[in-house]
This record gives C-alpha cells, structure tokens and sequence, in this order.
C-alpha cells in the first residue's frame, strides 16, 4: 500500500450526539462506530490519520451531573471535565477503531492520548468569558454562583442565564512530540479532544489546569502543525462549504486558495459560531507550512478524498 502521508481528522462532538433523543452512551458509541468507518477507509487509503474531537456536549452532561449532585459530591473542575471526557471519548473511538480493524483484516492498533494544551495567561480571552457551558440558571441563582463561586454569567437570548468561560488560543500542544513517536511507530491516535485540556505554563515549566474551553478546530490546527501534517480534515455537518448560504444564489465551494477563503470570510459568507471559525483554523495551519486541507461530512469522506467532493483549501 502506497503511503499517502500523516492526516489530522477533527471530529465534532456534536456528531455522537443524533438528535436529542439518542444521547446515552450506547447511543454515543454507535455514532463513534459509523465516525470511525470513514477513518478506517482513509487508513486503508494508505493516511497515518490522527483523529481529533470536539466535547462539548459531554462536557455539559458532566456540568449538569456535578450541578444535580450538589450538596451531596464535590463539584468537577472545568480542566477535569475536560479529561474525564478524552477519556470516555477516546475508549470510544479506540474500541470502534479496533473493531472497524479487525472485520478489515487491517492489521494495525488505535492509542488514546489524553492531552494537554498551553494557553497564553495574557490572552485576552480572561479578561472576555464568551463560551456559554454548562445549565440554563434563573436570575438569581446565576447572580448567586457569581458571588459565591467567581463565575461569569450572561443571560443567553431569553432563555436564562448561563456561565461563560474564556476561550484562549492554543499555543502549543504537550503531547505533540508523543503523538508524533506514535503514529511513526504504526499506530492511529485519538487526541486533542475539545482541543486539548487547557493549562498555563509556569517560567520553569510546571504546567496549571485553568478553567477555560479551546476550540477544537484550533487545538487540531496547531497539532497539525506541530507534527508537519501532510493533511487537516475537518469532519462537520455539510458536505460542502457555501458562500451565500441558504440565498438564492447560493454557491457550493469544491476548492478555495487562502486568499480567497480570507475574502469570502471578509466578506461575512462565514457563520461566525459554525463555519468561520473552521476556516480561521485551517488558515492557521496553511499559513504555517501546511499543504492542504479539506472540509466534508463523514458519509462523504472518501470521495472528497478522491476529489470528487467536498471544499479543499490550498494555499
């Protein structure tokens, strides 16, 4: 099998979870088996792939057990949500992995990683809390956690209030060189989930965990570039991107340059809480050294990979 080179798949968290009524874990493990398949046909495709994932939803379920359990358990520390959910998400993604293997006759091995991300302590985001986690609160109840706990709360477009948390840029990913070492080593890696765990570096390198959410495409971004990534995928809910969404003159994209992902963005052809901020990430990762990347939806993974759709971005 011709070697095609290392790939960075990034997962939404979104996609384990159907609709509202398929949320239990064994309804979350049957979405990460049919993930996994278009990663297993990329493996057989000849790709070293790295699968990244997003957590938010898993997170949430977290925040809302600690916030039930009041009174009776200590609370879960954001940093540690972050964890627990790797860890629950990667033996998801290991085991379909592993099982998607072996009805293939592929012979080769999944590793999860749990894994940390360094955030800058001077970035703004600390001193701007903008991601919404956790319940729904009423007035006083949220004016209550802030006194009591420090929390920042906003209220959400009518519908209660909610905590907001910063969101920093990833700088760096501690793990990086490991993830490397392994793919070289023959195996499919699972990490970065929820863009890594993210923690402050002290001046002799003891590393803090912080209360805070990155986002995922940026957290794969910056891997992909710290292991010279040869491809980023970003695996969402369309096949395609669009410029002039959901207008008349709406426009399927089956290839952009950076300069003109930059316009279309520019131009406000990108939502900014969907798409914008998966192309600012890929942009990242091109404007660094990276070769090619690609935006698709599962079911449409290995023909994008042969060029017959999805929207790839070059530089």
């Amino acid at each position: 099998m011709e070697k095609k080179g290392v790939a960075v798949v990034a997962v939404g968290g979104n996609s384990l979870i159907k609709d509202e009524t398929h949320r239990t874990v064994p309804d979350q493990y049957a979405a990460a088996q049919a993930s996994m398949s278009p990663i297993a046909d990329m493996i057989a495709q000849g790709w070293d792939v790295v699968v990244t994932h997003g957590n938010g939803p898993q997170v949430g379920f977290i925040l809302r057990r600690s916030e039930l359990s009041r009174g009776e358990l200590h609370p879960v520390p954001l940093d540690f949500c972050g964890a627990d959910t790797q860890g629950a998400i990667g033996y998801m993604f290991v085991m379909a992995l592993h099982n998607e293997f072996l009805k293939r006759g592929i012979d080769r091995k999944a590793i999860a990683v749990v894994t940390q991300t360094i955030v800058d302590r001077n970035d703004k985001a600390f001193q701007n809390p903008s991601k919404p986690i956790g319940s729904f609160l009423d007035e006083k109840t949220a004016h209550e956690r802030t006194e009591k706990e420090g929390w920042t709360v906003v209220e959400d477009a009518g519908r209660g209030w909610r905590r907001v948390v910063p969101s920093p840029i990833p700088q760096r990913i501690v793990e990086a060189a490991a993830m490397r070492s392994l793919i070289d080593a023959g195996f499919t890696v699972v990490g970065v989930g929820g863009g890594g765990i993210p923690v402050l570096e002290d001046p002799d390198g003891t590393l803090h965990g912080v209360e805070a959410v990155i986002d995922k495409d940026y957290g794969s971004a910056r891997l992909a570039t710290m292991i010279n990534a040869d491809l980023f995928v970003i695996s969402t809910a369309v096949e395609q991107v669009a410029i002039n969404f959901n207008k008349p003159n709406q426009q399927w994209l089956s290839r952009m340059t950076m300069a003109e992902a930059e316009a279309y963005g520019t131009e406000g052809h990108f939502a900014k809480g969907s798409m914008l901020p998966k192309i600012q990430a890929i942009l990242q990762y091109l404007k660094r050294g990276g070769k090619q990347a690609l935006i698709t939806d599962p079911a449409n993974m290995g023909r994008a990979l042969r060029g017959e759709t999805g929207t790839w971005i070059v530089p």
